[in-house]
């Protein structure tokens, strides 16, 4: 499967300003955090998955997640991770997309990147008015990095 995904931080004022629907907590961790081949795990909200995510290529990399137990993804974690990574996740529709905005904990507390999934690099989307600066394609922005400051 293919991800196409472009990645934005977020203006906190604007992004406080606004109505926003439940998150759901993520908690992460890597097992493999190479150039060409990431693998995270993460419990999001009551379920486990495990993802493998391919290098990137553009704002595109090939993506395979499948959702696994709970406590093997507890386990997995509390076995072979060194790091975690916990942000809180809100998903809010703008135009005919969804928005995974992340506000992260813990020690990068303050950092909020917004995330869209799109059919094709070149796919025109609505952007809103709390994203800044486009950075898809700066790697200290991957999730995969962030949990170095962790």
């Amino acid at each position: 499967m293919q991800e196409i995904e472009r990645k934005f931080t977020v203006d906190l004022q604007k992004w406080e300003s606004i109505e926003k629907p439940l998150p759901q907590q993520i908690v992460q961790s890597y097992l493999s955090t190479n150039a060409d081949c990431t693998v995270r795990v993460r419990i999001k909200g009551s379920k486990g998955f495990l993802t493998i995510k391919g290098k990137t290529i553009g704002i595109s990399r090939s993506e395979f997640e499948y959702e696994i137990p709970l406590n093997d993804a507890k386990q997995m974690i509390a076995s072979f991770a060194e790091k975690t990574l916990s942000k809180l996740r809100y998903e809010i529709k703008v135009g005919k997309h969804i928005w995974e905005i992340d506000v992260f904990q813990g020690k990068i507390e303050g950092l909020i990147i917004a995330e869209i999934e799109l059919k094709s690099e070149n796919e025109t989307f609505t952007k809103p008015n709390w994203v800044i600066e486009d950075v898809s394609d700066n790697i200290e922005y991957y999730n995969s990095r962030l949990i170095e400051k962790c």
